[in-house]
């Protein structure tokens, strides 16, 4: 049985959509990059800690998961309060920025770590349409502070990647993940 370290909606909703079984664990951390981690480094270890943390039962396999933006090496998690998604989104106005989600997958005895990167371009923004989409909401508790599958999906010109990683869980590597170890059917056993 899959289990799920997380409260998201949106990863939830992705892994029904995809027809994979899972159960939800949600695994509470604290989550601020260490001195010096790069983005990678740090989706990569929220997602093995959050997996850890959830604990595994027999029969269980933990899916952990971050998800970030990134411009420049800069993060931006999810805004503080809408003056902070207001500067987010004029920071990703007319720019490409990189959406990182690190995903770890842990069984009885082993983990496999990855992280999937995706490119996305937004359309220059104007202050009203950032004033607008912030008295929305909806940015309020998403990474980089806007949700492609919302509103925010008239700012984006191109993205080259994984949309669904985008979204918050990219589907298609963790359905090829659980097939190799076994989880789906396939071969293997984590």
């Amino acid at each position: 049985m899959l289990v799920l370290a997380s409260r998201s909606p949106r990863r939830s909703e992705i892994l029904r959509a995809a027809g994979i079984r899972f159960t939800v664990r949600p695994a509470d951390i604290a989550e601020a990059p260490r001195p010096g981690e790069t983005p990678d480094a740090y989706v990569r270890r929220l997602a093995e800690e959050k997996a850890d943390v959830a604990g595994i039962h027999d029969g269980e396999i933990v899916l952990g998961a971050d998800t970030v933006v990134v411009v420049d090496q800069h993060i931006l998690e999810k805004p503080a309060d809408p003056s902070d998604a207001a500067r987010m989104l004029r920071v990703l106005s007319g720019r490409e920025h990189f959406v990182l989600t690190g995903v770890c997958l842990r069984g009885p005895e082993k983990k496999r770590v990855d992280t999937v990167s995706t490119s996305v371009r937004f359309a220059p923004l104007s202050e009203d349409e950032i004033a607008e989409y912030v008295a929305s909401g909806e940015p309020m508790d998403k990474a980089g502070a806007y949700a492609i599958q919302g509103l925010a999906c008239r700012f984006v010109e191109r993205i080259e990647g994984d949309y669904f990683n985008v979204v918050g869980l990219p589907i298609s590597l963790i359905y090829r993940r659980l097939r190799e170890i076994g989880e789906l059917p396939g071969a293997g056993r984590l």
